[in-house]
């Protein structure tokens, strides 16, 4: 789904015999019981790329049910999908299958979707990459058997919608994994993501759904993609959502005359592109726009309601289109997971409680104890077992609770013993019970009375640094005695990245005396800013102060021959045509041309090793019509722009786990030349 912005401009301009497929299923803890997707549900996308955790976004979202983005093959010409295209990420319960089956236990489930654009766009959707229909048949029977998964959604979009073979093998495999479902006794519908004009699918879109029912494959939901029109007309889009929607009715009539229309209504799926879209604001999803496409979809009886994506339901970014973690548009967090969840109906209820204490304050002197009750109770469905946990003492107080996990409905006892050195104040404790169905938290404000007894300080100066990844920092960490006697306070310094080696000398000091801190770093530390805590510890307890430490990179920030001023192209991998060129030049005596022509857009790669889950900047200077930069492999992003003269592209984006991302710059079919110059990379 993420950087179908090509696509969308494209359109602007113009039973056995499963038995025998036999599969090995990877180990791990079995999938918990799914009940099914409801017959009407909401299930927003979620970017699984960004190393958070679906179950957690979905209890804090209250989206109970979400759509898994996205499985893809790791390079082109394999059968075998991996979440994401990454390797470190396969088909196991290793990988999502204790969240899939935390999001059940509260009454949720996932759809698995293959496909998005970054593979339709690289030929790694597993039916363009892998060419035998009962390979491919095996990975959708994988996903079934290895997390219970009873939907399959396939995101199908850019260079996929006009691979006939694949189209031919996916379908033919959808029919093989339905027929072995059957005769297992196994449930599984699947879906098409596709994109869509306002008044319907385009031609080729259809042809998908087609080939599907010349294959006998029964397609449950036809899921349109309610955004990235690229027609540069000016758009209302709830009632773009309503007449597309239409459009896809009228043309599935067609498809399935046998089917009423309450049926047909029941086959359709709308996402939407909450907020600012991939074109810009012409095609903004405003929250307005929500309640009456809820309406709408409520009263025809659709079968689904999503939006890309669930990590950019938040107000971060005023202004931006196309981000994967905010939406561009004032909203409050949560707002369009919150405005649309009614839509869901048919599932199965879900269990939940409650924590409070009693009483929620008490005051005590040093060395006293203060006591209270933790109270449970069931709010929703059944008892479950409710892990306890207290934070927030401060040094000279031990929090117990006795017991620790409780059936949901029963109490238990808070226990917070102060020694004498206990620094007197007010002091927030949190009660947190954790169950399958989610965390709630109370807190008991405990107050310390008294004089207080000998304790110190810790401070760092300068509290901030900047070096260039190999050279060296330093400051001085400075204790001071705040009350009582001095004592002999012990340093340690946390949260040096790789690459960075955090020394103190001396290691111990009298409370007033000071301490060097050293921090050296390698030329391979990535760049960025790290927080590096300096800690001391005394009989009277532990204070800590923080050094910003930020790391910066050469020029090119890891990128070769990013101004191309060698004269070659080299290490950069491009398609016939494009090349170096004397004039224009942004920066130096030379540029890279990009020949796009009628039947290539002139791409041209680079392929880096990056830190593994750490944010990067790409930016680079273009010029012509239809640029485009992005990232893709470990990383998915894209951004493009129109220019008589040269202006700068800048594109944010995060690693995967194995920190391989591959940056491209290309132009766009039929547009004419574009031209690319002085790349940076930092992060």
């Amino acid at each position: 789904m993420q950087l179908r912005v090509m696509l969308r401009m494209a359109l602007a301009v113009i039973t056995t015999a499963a038995a025998a497929l036999g599969f090995a299923v990877v180990g791990g803890a079995p999938a918990q019981a799914a009940a099914g997707i409801p017959a009407h549900v909401f299930a927003p996308y979620f970017e699984a790329w960004t190393g958070e955790d679906p179950a957690t976004l979905s209890q804090q979202s209250g989206a109970k049910y979400l759509t898994m983005a996205f499985l893809q093959a790791a390079t082109k010409g394999s059968c075998t999908a991996y979440w994401n295209g990454d390797t470190e990420m396969p088909i196991s319960q290793s990988t999502f299958g204790a969240s899939i089956n935390t999001m059940r236990a509260a009454g949720g489930d996932v759809i698995a979707s293959f496909g998005g654009y970054t593979a339709t766009n690289t030929g790694t959707e597993i039916a363009d990459s892998c060419t035998n229909v009962n390979s491919i048949a095996s990975v959708f029977q994988s996903i079934i058997t290895t997390y219970g998964i009873t939907r399959i959604d396939l995101d199908i979009e850019d260079n996929s919608l006009n691979n006939s073979a694949g189209i031919d093998r996916r379908n033919k495999a959808i029919k093989l994994t339905e027929d072995w479902a059957a005769a297992n006794g196994k449930t599984i519908q699947f879906s098409y993501t596709l994109p869509t004009t306002t008044s319907g699918l385009a031609s080729s879109g259809l042809a998908v759904l087609r080939n599907a029912v010349t294959n006998g494959a029964r397609i449950d939901v036809v899921n349109i993609m309610t955004f990235d029109y690229y027609d540069n007309a000016s758009h209302q889009m709830a009632n773009d959502t309503k007449s597309s929607a239409q459009g896809l009715f009228n043309q599935l009539k067609n498809l399935y005359p046998s089917k009423s229309d309450t049926e047909l209504w029941g086959m359709i799926g709308v996402t939407e592109m909450i907020g600012i879209d991939d074109f810009g604001a012409a095609e903004t999803f405003y929250t307005t726009d929500a309640a009456p496409v809820l309406d709408w979809a409520k009263s025809k009886g659709i079968a689904m309601i999503s939006f890309w994506a669930l990590q950019r339901d938040n107000g971060g970014c005023p202004g931006t289109g196309g981000s994967d973690s905010c939406s561009g548009i004032a909203q409050s967090t949560w707002f369009f997971s919150q405005a649309f969840a009614p839509f869901t109906s048919g599932g199965t209820p879900s269990n939940d409680f409650s924590v409070s204490v009693s009483p929620s304050s008490g005051s005590v002197q040093p060395g006293g104890t203060a006591t209270a009750t933790v109270n449970t109770a069931v709010t929703s469905g059944s008892a479950q077992t409710v892990n306890l946990t207290a934070t927030g003492a401060p040094a000279g107080v031990t929090a117990t609770l006795t017991p620790a996990s409780v059936t949901a409905g029963a109490s238990s006892s808070l226990k917070l013993v102060t020694t004498s050195s206990a620094t007197p104040g007010t002091y927030p404790i949190t009660v947190k019970g954790t169950g399958a169905s989610g965390s709630h938290d109370t807190t008991f404000n405990l107050t310390i009375t008294g004089t207080p007894g000998s304790d110190f300080s810790v401070a760092v100066s300068p509290a901030s640094g900047s070096v260039t990844a190999g050279s060296t920092a330093t400051a001085t960490v400075n204790t001071a005695v705040t009350s009582g006697s001095a004592q002999t306070v012990t340093l340690a310094a946390t949260g040096a990245p790789a690459g960075v080696t955090a020394t103190l000398t001396p290691s111990s000091v009298t409370a007033g005396a000071t301490s060097s801190l050293k921090l050296v770093t390698a030329a391979t530390t990535a760049p960025g800013t790290y927080q590096i805590t300096v800690t001391g510890t005394a009989p009277s307890g532990s204070h800590s102060a923080t050094y910003a430490l930020t790391v910066t990179a050469a020029p090119g920030g890891g990128i070769t021959n990013g101004d191309f001023e060698s004269g070659a192209l080299s290490p950069w991998n491009c398609q016939n045509g494009s090349a170096v060129v004397g004039s224009p030049a942004h920066g130096g005596t030379h540029a890279l041309q990009v020949a796009a022509s009628s039947s290539s857009t002139g791409e041209c790669t680079q392929t880096l090793t990056l830190t593994p889950n750490h944010s990067y900047t790409l930016k680079g200077w273009v010029q012509g019509s239809f640029a485009f930069i992005s990232v893709s492999g470990g990383a998915s992003a894209s951004t493009w722009g129109s220019s008589g003269g040269w202006s700068q592209l800048s594109l944010p984006f995060t690693t995967g786990s194995n920190g391989s991302v591959t940056l491209s710059v290309h132009g766009w079919y039929g547009q004419g030349n574009v031209y690319a110059d002085d790349f940076t990379l930092t992060g």
